[in-house]
């Protein structure tokens, strides 16, 4: 089975999903053997490319309304999944670069390198004041994951990547992705959100059930899809 996560790294549901996710796998038998993937999409393709506070910048964004109550309920839910988010130190910036990133570390390493090294910039935006796009800092969270430093370093002193990177960014366009996160399961069973990892881990089953099913449930899963995506129910968040 292949999962395939549609995220931006400013997104907390997406950091939150993340981790409930890796909950339902650890509890999903053959778990450590299904392939997951995260793709890459951007929220505010125009972010800005030098750092503001993040206050600021949802402030902005929103229509100067405030933002704490949207930040308390967010900050909630983290921490029932052992995340801290420190939003007076969290700092905007555009996720270009880092998506960039997080694509050399899945061509060149596979997809449990780009796990870890997508965990750690999910710390570093929303847990350390990290800055994302910094090339210096990011390099640090590559080499930390065990990426070869001086690869990662010319890696991204270049422009490699940033077309193949604007066409993944367009393919999610094209497939329907309008939020994140979103789940992917086998090219077909797509789920929205970042919901219970109990959720998840049903959405797990019943796909491995779908898979192995006669060509009857072939028939039924044919009604149920189209234009190449199908939908699994997955309850409420």
């Amino acid at each position: 089975m292949k999962v395939e996560i549609y995220s931006d790294i400013v997104c907390p549901w997406c950091y939150i999903g993340e981790r409930r996710f890796a909950r339902a796998l650890a509890a999903f038998p053959g778990g450590d053997a299904i392939d997951v993937i995260f793709r890459p999409f951007q929220l505010d393709p125009g972010a800005p490319e030098t750092a503001v506070p993040h206050k600021e910048y949802l402030t902005k964004r929103f229509g100067g309304g405030p933002v704490d109550g949207m930040l308390s309920r967010v900050t909630e839910a983290a921490a029932g999944e052992g995340i801290t988010m420190d939003w007076d130190r969290a700092i905007a910036v555009n996720t270009r670069t880092a998506h960039r990133l997080l694509r050399l570390a899945e061509h060149e390493y596979g997809p449990a390198m780009q796990r870890a090294l997508i965990e750690k910039l999910f710390d570093a935006h929303f847990s350390q004041g990290g800055n994302v796009a910094d090339h210096t800092q990011i390099t640090e969270l590559a080499a930390s994951v065990r990426m070869d430093a001086e690869r990662v370093r010319a890696y991204l002193d270049s422009n490699e990547g940033a077309e193949e990177l604007a066409a993944e960014f367009d393919a999610a366009r094209q497939l329907g992705v309008r939020a994140v996160p979103t789940f992917v399961f086998d090219g077909q069973y797509v789920v929205e959100g970042g919901h219970p990892a109990s959720v998840f881990l049903g959405v797990l089953e019943e796909v491995k059930q779908r898979a192995a099913s006669s060509a009857s449930e072939s028939e039924a899963s044919e009604d149920a899809c189209a234009d190449g995506t199908c939908a699994v129910s997955a309850g409420e968040a």
